[in-house]
């Protein structure tokens, strides 16, 4: 079994910033794609960032340029570095990672709230 642990999240004023991370555990296996998403209230789950196995990021545009997507592959860790937050950052942050153990799977972490307030 693979879990996904966030940690990091919590309340910052506007302006603020916080760093989230995402700690893949398990027995045997490899990731391929590791990413964030974010759901707001009364709002649908969207894709933050995403970084890929060969180091390659994409963001979604609100955040390009304060959001900072990084991976480090020996600790099977994501991080998320967000800086000038705003309150529309205001969500519960989801940890995603496509994990090849026999077959290919997308697991999901349990969230973590960011609250930005202004």
């Amino acid at each position: 079994q693979v879990q996904l642990v966030e940690s990091g999240g919590g309340l910052v004023q506007a302006g603020g910033s916080l760093r989230l991370s995402c700690a893949a555990s398990g027995s045997t296996f490899s990731i391929n794609i590791m990413g964030w998403y974010r759901q707001a209230p009364g709002k649908q789950r969207e894709l933050v960032a995403f970084i890929s196995d060969g180091d390659s990021t994409a963001y979604e545009d609100s955040v390009k340029g304060r959001f900072t997507i990084s991976r480090d592959n020996a600790k099977n860790t994501v991080y998320l570095q967000m800086t000038s937050l705003k309150p529309e950052d205001t969500a519960v942050y989801y940890c995603n990672a496509k994990i090849f153990r026999g077959t290919t799977q997308w697991y999901w972490g349990q969230g973590t709230q960011v609250t930005v307030s202004s």
